[in-house]
């Protein structure tokens, strides 16, 4: 059974580090889009931007809803990042009961 579900584990893990990196991306392309460092009138950073998105806001639109407002201050990708962080180790210490 091991066989089975610590490759699982651990492709669950390396998904939740994908999507850690799209997060942080996100993050960047909103902050170079506020100041102006890129146009999204550019097609290709329009695509990436509307793709990443698509990906992170449901998660960070359920987070937002209980986060107090700080005005322009958006700590959701924070606590998210924080959360995922937390369900890997979790999967890790799993993962190492099975070895």
């Amino acid at each position: 059974m091991d066989a089975i579900i610590v490759p699982f584990f651990n492709l669950v893990i390396a998904a939740l580090q994908i999507y850690v990196w799209c997060l942080l991306i996100s993050v960047i392309l909103s902050w170079l889009v506020a100041f102006k460092v890129i146009n999204t009138s550019n097609r290709f950073v329009y695509m990436v931007g509307d793709f990443l998105y698509r990906i992170t806001e449901p998660a960070l639109g359920r987070i937002r809803r209980f986060l107090p407002n700080m005005g322009s201050v958006d700590l959701s990708p924070v606590v998210l990042i924080l959360l995922i962080i937390f369900v890997q180790e979790i999967l890790t210490r799993l993962a190492l009961k099975f070895y």
